[in-house]
């Protein structure tokens, strides 16, 4: 008997009420809205939408060539902005004719890769993290509370050494961890993660991705809590260059359908991967707040966790808590971004939370999209998943008994948080009101009081 992977979860759109209905509001009334805003005109800059601005970005940075350095998405006016090096005024114009906002600036890519590798190696300290910030033309470090004493002073040290001009550091209020959790959860060895985006592995089963904190730390996975397994890690990356891992449905004929759950049984369409850009707003959904919003602020992050490095993340100003890693980062018009990695702060105080880009781990574990795949995991009235046609209709992501959902876990929000490696289990957080009840009640997802570890060995909890 075939398991379709539909959750029928009644969640309540996010925890925390009023900033969570705004995302809502921001996202659902225009899911397919384009935002193009104003008629394209001859002049440079052009009105683009955000995928197409990391587009034109890619083909600058070929064009320029070193005198690229970065470029971000100016949500405002709907413009992508490109920062060039030299006096090279024919590459200046091309640049706008391509239809950018050119800035000149100092520092260049190569200039700042470089600070970078000698921040990895003077001041790799855990705690810390930095990315590279187009908008200042500078990387931009950042220490939670942990690093004090002498590990502040040899951060502080070495970014001054870098020189004037080429980077800043700022503190965090909170402490940098894995969040365990995502768009619908799932449970395993004791744990709760959550699934980020249904995929089809590279031979044509059905699978998905989730962060891969959760997949080194247990090898099956359920979509109820103290269920049997349906899915098993096939590949994981984490601590290192990622963090991510390809989970399989146990059952070839498994339904996964190419959409995120964002609540109150609506389902947003995934059409597609895509790069992100530094400006672009972006929504994450998670089974412990729900559906929150934000903007990019940096890309190829690095994030020094206790159990160690990940590079090239994407950094944001998205808020999470305990219970949201794995989850889904998207836009409204349908890209996959990223999967929830970790971060600090929660969604009162706020913080930055970072994101394993989709586009890698697909190629790393030679995935593909449900969309992309022309139709993979779609059943009968299935509306994801079938190319352009992805998401057309009222019954889109749905499988054939209408539950919208994008993936794994009726008990969305209920149960406790999955963590990172040997380290699972310190801790416990309460997803909802009836957390280790009935997953996928009235309650699950909800968010109410929860209580995530606080002793640096990620966030996973115990059922």
């Amino acid at each position: 008997m075939s398991h379709k992977r539909i959750p029928k979860r009644k969640a309540a759109i996010a925890v925390g009420g009023v900033a969570a209905l705004g995302a809502a509001a921001l996202l659902l009334p225009n899911a397919n809205a384009s935002q193009d805003g104003a008629e394209d005109t001859a002049a440079a800059p052009r009105t683009l939408k955000a995928g197409d601005a990391s587009d034109l970005a890619s083909q600058l940075a070929g064009l320029l060539g070193d005198a690229f350095a970065g470029s971000y998405y100016d949500e405002d006016n709907q413009q992508l902005v490109v920062n060039v090096v030299g006096d090279n005024n024919q590459q200046v114009v091309q640049a706008k004719k391509a239809g950018a906002a050119v800035r000149q600036v100092e520092n260049s890519t190569a200039e700042l890769r470089s600070a970078a590798q000698i921040l990895k190696t003077e001041a790799t300290i855990p705690g810390t993290s930095w990315a590279v910030d187009p908008r200042t033309n500078k990387i931009r470090v950042t220490a939670d509370s942990t690093v004090t004493g002498a590990k502040w002073d040899t951060l502080e040290s070495t970014v001054q050494g870098l020189g004037s001009g080429m980077a800043t550091v700022q503190k965090s209020a909170g402490t940098f961890k894995t969040f365990a959790s995502g768009g619908d959860a799932i449970f395993g060895g004791g744990s709760r993660c959550s699934l980020g985006f249904n995929v089809t592995a590279g031979d044509g089963s059905p699978a998905f991705l989730t962060a891969g904190h959760c997949g080194v730390a247990v090898a099956e996975w359920s979509d109820a809590q103290n269920g049997a397994p349906i899915a098993t890690v096939d590949q994981a990356v984490f601590p290192g260059e990622g963090d991510f891992a390809l989970v399989k449905y146990d059952d070839p004929a498994t339904e996964a359908p190419s959409d995120v759950d964002v609540g109150g049984g609506q389902t947003v369409p995934i059409l597609q991967a895509a790069e992100a850009t530094v400006g672009q707003e972006v929504f994450r959904m998670g089974s412990t707040t729900g559906l929150a919003d934000g903007t990019v602020t940096g890309l190829d992050a690095t994030v020094n966790y206790p159990e160690g490095t990940v590079t090239g993340l994407i950094q944001t100003n998205v808020c999470a808590e305990p219970g949201d890693s794995g989850g889904s980062m998207f836009t409204q018009d349908g890209l996959a971004l990223g999967l929830t990695s970790g971060g600090s702060g929660d969604c009162t105080a706020g913080g930055e939370t970072f994101f394993q880009p989709v586009t890698t781990a697909l190629e790393a574990v030679g995935a593909t999209l449900g969309g992309d795949a022309g139709g993979a995991g779609a059943g009968d009235d299935a509306g994801a998943g079938a190319g352009d046609e992805a998401g057309a209709g009222e019954e889109a992501g749905a499988g054939a008994d209408g539950d919208a959902g994008a993936g794994a876990g009726e008990g969305a929000g209920a149960g406790e948080d999955a963590g990172a490696g040997q380290e699972a289990g310190a801790g416990e957080h309460v997803g909802g009101e009836q957390a280790g009840g009935e997953a996928g009640g009235e309650d699950a997802g909800a968010g109410g009081d929860h209580a995530g570890p606080e002793d640096g060995s990620g966030l996973t909890g115990t059922q």
